[in-house]
């Protein structure tokens, strides 16, 4: 998709290290001439955002892991003490934590127009694969960052969650104990997930590498879904184009962040985490960090057992059936079509996703005994919305890419800017 590069050495350091080390080159080919479908819209910009907000996550933890102390005694003051004592400690503490969750936001608006535009459809499966492999990795990292500061909802989230673990068959023991370190959540647990914490966002760096190479063979999508047939018509150099709007997007998108920074920096947090880890003492409501909430309603929601698996069991196994169904996603869509754009019918099944996964979001974070509508209680509405969410991908989307008839598409990419002719 590249296409042969049109990279000039002009001084004889660049022809020197070219020859030797074209990273110039790599760069000028990747970020500067790269044609780009010229009917991008801001919808695209959530892949810089997520480059920017990786790079913030990344420099702000080395940082903080320079003062941070990793002893259930003293995580929780150490903590405190960034805040008040370190030199800006206050800023770099808030930029870390709620980065955390706009990391998180951009990556699931990400999702959601790869999802609506076909993002994962021939020849990006691999795109897409290396994609929900970012995800999980995001997810593992945040799980076991939210514990390092070792406060009630931290420890108890921890204590949950790798208890669940240990529901899986034949490994699920052996799992949780080297987890824990010993037979409980304790200070090897805090060690093990201190070290992996800082670890996996340099393997998560690795594989956006990958991820950006993936991108760089097909080309991008589009909101048409339609390939670049002619170049010179269809796109346009990365540079300025692409970079320009990339980075107005990114800076509206910091003064948000901003905004939560300096004015909310615990709005996105549990009040409860602002107290000690005290094992002798359970939280009344042990929820998650709000961005594993649809997941942890999925887990709540499988109340009954199915057949030979207890109904503990079943809730992990559709925990984690959540997220790896989506690596078989482009195998499920058996449409032709690519954006939703064209598919008036299929457009509906996935607006109510949406909110299924939004609804999924609320559920998670209610007690599932509380009452919803009449004798009906949340425990029954994320059953119902759990429901839906596997058979968008198991039923709806396979169906409706054989029985849907899809509107007419444009001729070319360059067709559907101009609103010209139909093909």
């Amino acid at each position: 998709m590249s296409g042969h590069s049109t990279y000039e050495p002009k001084t004889g350091i660049e022809k020197w290290l070219d020859s030797r080390l074209p990273i110039i080159r790599l760069g000028y080919d990747s970020f500067v001439d790269f044609p780009t479908p010229r009917n991008l819209n801001y919808w695209w910009t959530f892949g810089g955002i997520l480059a920017v907000f990786l790079m913030i996550q990344i420099i702000t933890g080395i940082v903080l892991a320079m003062h941070y102390v990793a002893h259930e005694d003293m995580a929780f003051q150490s903590v405190a003490r960034i805040t008040r004592d370190v030199p800006f400690g206050w800023l770099i503490q808030s930029m870390h934590a709620n980065g955390a969750s706009f990391f998180f936001v951009a990556v699931y608006l990400h999702m959601f127009r790869g999802l609506y535009y076909g993002s994962y459809k021939a020849p990006r499966e691999v795109l897409w694969i290396l994609g929900v492999v970012i995800y999980l990795l995001m997810m593992a990292t945040a799980f076991m960052g939210y514990v390092l500061p070792w406060g009630q909802m931290s420890y108890w989230g921890a204590m949950v969650i790798t208890n669940l673990i240990g529901a899986l068959p034949f490994v699920g023991d052996a799992i949780r104990e080297w987890l824990w370190g010993g037979f409980s959540v304790g200070q090897a647990t805090l060690n093990r997930f201190f070290s992996l914490h800082y670890l996996l966002p340099f393997v998560i760096a690795g594989v956006v590498g990958l991820h950006i190479w993936a991108l760089h063979v097909p080309g991008n999508g589009n909101p048409a879904g339609l390939e670049i047939k002619d170049p010179k018509k269809d796109a346009l150099p990365f540079h300025p184009y692409y970079t320009v709007k990339d980075g107005f997007a990114i800076i509206v998108y910091l003064m948000v962040f901003a905004t939560f920074v300096f004015y909310m920096p615990g709005v996105l947090g549990h009040a409860d985490n602002y107290i000690e880890a005290n094992p002798l003492s359970t939280p009344a409501h042990i929820v998650p960090e709000w961005y594993f909430l649809p997941f942890y309603a999925i887990l709540r929601a499988i109340t009954f057992d199915i057949g030979p698996i207890d109904a503990k069991l079943g809730g992990v196994l559709a925990m984690f059936g959540a997220i790896a169904i989506l690596f078989v996603l482009p195998w499920l869509d058996t449409s032709k079509v690519r954006s939703m754009r064209y598919r008036p019918l299929t457009r509906w099944f996935f607006i109510f996703f949406v909110i299924a996964a939004l609804g999924l979001g609320w559920c998670g974070a209610k007690n599932p005994d509380d009452p919803f509508i009449g004798g009906l209680k949340f425990v029954h509405l994320a059953q119902f919305l759990t429901a839906y969410y596997f058979a968008y991908f198991i039923v709806i989307l396979p169906v409706m890419g054989i029985v849907e008839k899809p509107k007419d598409r444009p001729a070319s990419i360059e067709a559907s800017v101009l609103g010209e002719d139909k093909s």
